[in-house]
């Protein structure tokens, strides 16, 4: 059933990279271009988290988002290489403010030594690396240098969307504190190019550590051999498998969505037939929860 209210205002965005990309593979197509499916019916929230000011998560401060007790979110971006159709932030991109924005930045580091209890910074978006260079270090070097932070993550998607953006003097740059960690996101195999193994390559050889979080995704991921395929390939380029998301609850990803019991059963199955070194935790984000949950626990 449709609702003309409901109707998606998510644009389109793919770079050339991402559209190639998706020329070759259907999994990564679903992922890059618009579905009538995102304007059926949806009740969902546009921000579950509340990072647009929701109670629990609002700082005060422009761009900076804190949900639990020992780490913010700080907004680097507001647009990406490519609007994955899947978006957690589907709704507020384009509008979200950023730390980019004058004297943001300098209230975000004064919020963050005002609460000593938080000591790890993600540095997310939108895409961080649609900055320039000297803009995503200065965020960077701002946070890492603060005494009390342990480890300041990059959440970028540019290793999958924009592999050459990952440049030699960047991940030096990136990898010069010490605190630097890279968390990405990889859904299907065939996103493992040899430009994204690459771009890959030049982080972890810089001594940043790679991450990925999956997202399991109706169409595109949700079956064993595909996520085995997966994490396989990541263990291959050095990234370690992190997390696979239940896809959140957020308006406009209704098709998007494994039903709980199939997700449940692909992750036993995954535990059973490879190593731990490759086996992510599955998980759901929970709008109001004080950590991921594990999916055997819903």
């Amino acid at each position: 059933m449709k609702n003309e209210s409901q109707k998606s205002v998510f644009p389109f965005a793919a770079n050339d990279y991402s559209r190639a990309l998706a020329a070759k593979s259907k999994a990564f197509a679903r992922q890059v271009y618009p579905s009538p499916e995102e304007d059926e019916y949806d009740d969902a929230p546009l921000d579950p988290f509340g990072e647009t000011g929701g109670a629990g998560a609002c700082t005060g401060v422009p761009g900076l988002v804190q949900r639990f007790p020992d780490r913010v979110l700080a907004m680097a971006a507001s647009s990406c290489f490519m609007n994955c159709r899947h978006c957690t932030r589907r709704n507020i991109l384009g509008d979200a403010a950023t730390i980019s924005a004058p004297g943001a930045l300098a209230a975000a580091l004064e919020y963050v030594q005002a609460h000593p209890q938080v000591r790890d910074v993600l540095v997310s978006g939108g895409d961080p690396l649609v900055l320039g260079d000297d803009a995503v270090m200065r965020i960077i070097d701002a946070f890492a240098a603060l005494g009390q932070i342990d480890v300041v993550r990059l959440c970028t998607r540019a290793p999958c969307t924009a592999p050459h953006r990952i440049t030699q003097k960047l991940a030096r740059s990136l990898g010069a504190s010490g605190k630097v960690w890279v968390n990405t996101q990889f859904n299907h195999p065939d996103e493992l190019t040899p430009d994204a193994v690459e771009a890959c390559r030049i982080l972890v050889e810089s001594g940043i550590p790679v991450s990925c979080q999956t997202v399991m995704l109706a169409g595109v991921n949700d079956s064993t051999s595909t996520m085995l395929a997966l994490f396989r390939a990541l263990q291959r380029a050095r990234v370690r498998p992190y997390y696979v998301f239940q896809c959140d609850p957020v308006r406009g990803t209704a098709h998007f969505r494994v039903p709980l019991e199939k997700a449940k059963r692909i992750a036993l199955e995954c535990a059973e037939r490879i190593g731990g070194l490759a086996l992510p935790r599955f998980v759901a984000d929970v709008p109001g929860a004080t950590r991921k949950i594990p999916l055997e626990l819903l």
